[in-house]
């Protein structure tokens, strides 16, 4: 049963990104601005464009384009980059893609790390100090833009303090993960602690954790052992269902990092309106996103075993 589960929703975590795909296919060749006309500038001949054009495949009507489109993406080169005919598209994601996931995973480890414990002592120490302070580093989190924060920590780490690299330098070093992972987990750091913090604080009352107090279970194991398991459950439903948006935020912070990767390569192909190259990136995303969300509902009978997915 679980196997036919898993079938199901990897079928239809296909048909989701392709139908993301046709969306942003039909959307770049809707939207105004001529990928020839970028490459080529106004002082080209009417000849040179119209060769061009041809070249690009763009002459052909827009179904013969989509059928291409998906003989590419069934090919696994997902076509080749309007600016760098040489080179595919699959090759040019595969290039900044471990980049990006190193930066997402980092992300993840600080807003997890962070989440949890904050979370975890703002529900069981309710109404005191440790609870102000958790709700108000949650509330400062989720204020704090990372347009804002990223040149902040930069300032701070790189500049005044000299204990980080400055943006540029050694991108692909550990240290210079450091502050774009603080960075992008900042907002889901927050959002996790006011989930956890809820979450906990229903479970806390439930029958099952009462019982184990009355048995004298120590306050850490009802915690750790009785009351977290459960209350993970719409944490970790939430926090997978943000990982989009730790992928899609990556754009911003790597441009503020001056960092490598799939939201560099998408800003720099979406100005330069290299269609192919754009398709891709949104394709992958869409991947990893359907991905993670298949991963948290199979999560879901490891965490409470009173899930049954099957």
């Amino acid at each position: 049963m679980l196997a036919r589960y898993v079938a199901r929703r990897v079928v239809e975590g296909a048909l989701t990104v392709l139908a993301v795909a046709t969306a942003v296919f039909l959307l770049l060749h809707v939207l105004p601005g001529d990928p020839v006309e970028q490459m080529l500038g106004d002082a080209a001949s009417s000849e040179d464009r119209a060769a061009l054009r041809r070249h690009l495949r763009l002459d052909l009507p827009i179904t013969t384009q989509y059928g291409a489109f998906l003989g590419d993406l069934a090919g696994g080169t997902m076509g080749r980059s309007f600016r760098q005919p040489d080179e595919t598209v699959a090759s040019r994601i595969s290039e900044v893609l471990p980049d990006t996931v190193a930066l997402a995973l980092a992300a993840v480890l600080v807003a997890w790390s962070l989440a949890l414990p904050l979370g975890v002592t703002a529900a069981t120490r309710r109404g005191t100090a440790w609870d102000r302070i958790a709700s108000a580093s949650s509330l400062a989190g989720l204020a704090m833009p990372a347009i804002w924060l990223g040149p902040l920590l930069i300032l701070l780490f790189a500049v005044k303090l000299r204990v980080l690299p400055l943006p540029g330098d050694d991108a692909h070093g550990v240290p210079a993960l450091v502050l774009p992972a603080i960075t992008l987990g900042a907002a889901l750091a927050a959002l996790l602690t006011r989930m956890t913090r809820a979450s906990m604080l229903e479970v806390l009352n439930e029958n099952y954790v009462l019982a184990a107090r009355a048995r004298g279970l120590g306050p850490l194991a009802v915690t750790i052992k009785h009351a977290l398991r459960t209350a993970l459950l719409p944490v970790v439903t939430v926090g997978g269902a943000q990982l989009g948006a730790v992928l899609g935020g990556t754009l911003v912070t790597e441009k503020i990092f001056e960092r490598p990767g799939l939201g560099t390569l998408f800003l720099e192909a979406f100005l330069a309106r290299d269609i192919p190259v754009v398709q891709g990136c949104v394709l992958v995303v869409a991947a990893l996103h359907v991905g993670v969300n298949l991963g948290v509902d199979l999560l879901y009978a490891f965490i409470d075993p009173r899930v049954r997915l099957a």
